[in-house]
Parts: structure tokens; C-alpha cells; sequence
């Protein structure tokens, strides 16, 4: 019988591999193939896949936009000091705790306002940066899309001390696959 702790922890282990690897590669564009292909096997194989177990997953092809290389910003981040910890309920699993720690800086000009960055509080905590945008409900799940999950290790890192943000990368949390699954969303 199978152990689902162990199947959650090699999935997180399978992405934080699958991110170290598009880290690793030089080009941009060449990145983003691997990183869709990989999530692609990931979704279509593993146990702990959001994609339901009677769907045909030998032939679901993992949905993203051709890769954009204007979509890809290396930014400076502002912190936020004294921001209230919002709690997020998510269903068995009790709540989540974010505190916004950070908005970044220099995106205002491409995408119209600056994002907000939130800690993941609790033990080890992490980045979490979910967003909503224009595709919402059409192209991309209604509730939004994640760009950043440092506590999955879905992030792409720094470049000379600013955080890149590629939202070439960004996808669906796993709530957009099927009901079963019970994810923060975007704020407003």
C-alpha cells in the first residue's frame, strides 16, 4: 500500500530537482522547454499528480503560453514591515499563514502595478508570489496562477541581486485540475 507522505515528499523532491535543472540551463527559452516538459511527466506519472487518476494521463499535455522573452524581469524587491499575517483556510489541512514581506520594484512599467511577495509562515516558511492577470477564467484558471513557491523549490532565483521573475513559468495551482485539492488563490 502505498504512503502518501512518502509520494508528497518525492514529488516535492521530483520539482525542487525539475527547478535546480532549468536554474542550471543557460538559455532562457531552452529552460523554459525542460521545465514544460518535465511538469508535463510529472503530471502525467507520478502518484501525487493533480491531474485525476481516471483521466487519460498518457495523452494531457501540460498547458502554457510559447515562451515570451519579454515576459522574463529581474527586479528589486521593497520590504514591507508591520503587514498583517492573512490566514488562508485550506480545507483538513487547517490554514496557511502569508505575511506579505515584500512588493517588487520595477515592474510597475510592464505589467501595470508591482506584486506583492508573501512568507509562508510556519516551520522552514518560504516565498510565495500567486497572481492574477488578464488570462483569468479564459486561458488560465479563474483563480489565478503561481509564479514563485519557494517551499516546492519553484523559483528561478537571483541575478545580480535581484530576484528574477519570469512569468513564462508561471502555472496553475493544483485546485485548477480538480476539486480534491484546496489551494491559496490570488489576491484581489
Amino acid at each position: 500500500m502505498p504512503i502518501v507522505e512518502f509520494e508528497i515528499a518525492d514529488w516535492r523532491r521530483r520539482v525542487f530537482d525539475l527547478y535546480a535543472t532549468v536554474r542550471a540551463t543557460a538559455k532562457p527559452s531552452a529552460a523554459h522547454e525542460v521545465w514544460r516538459t518535465g511538469r508535463e511527466s510529472l503530471f502525467r506519472t507520478h502518484p501525487q499528480s493533480p491531474i485525476r487518476r481516471n483521466c487519460d494521463r498518457a495523452n494531457w499535455t501540460f498547458r502554457c503560453f510559447p515562451y515570451d522573452p519579454h515576459a522574463r524581469r529581474s527586479v528589486d524587491l521593497k520590504a514591507i514591515r508591520g503587514a498583517a499575517i492573512a490566514e488562508v483556510a485550506i480545507g483538513d489541512d487547517g490554514s496557511l499563514r502569508m505575511r506579505p514581506f515584500a512588493r517588487t520594484v520595477g515592474l510597475a512599467d510592464w505589467w501595470g502595478s508591482e506584486l506583492t511577495l508573501f512568507w509562508i509562515e510556519g516551520y522552514g516558511g518560504g516565498i510565495f508570489l500567486p497572481f492574477a492577470d488578464a488570462t483569468n477564467g479564459t486561458d488560465t484558471y479563474g483563480g489565478g496562477r503561481y509564479l514563485l513557491d519557494t517551499i516546492k523549490g519553484a523559483d528561478l532565483g537571483a541575478y545580480e541581486g535581484r530576484l528574477v521573475l519570469d512569468f513564462n513559468f508561471a502555472y496553475q495551482p493544483s485546485c485548477a485540475y480538480a476539486p480534491l485539492w484546496l489551494c491559496p488563490l490570488a489576491p484581489p
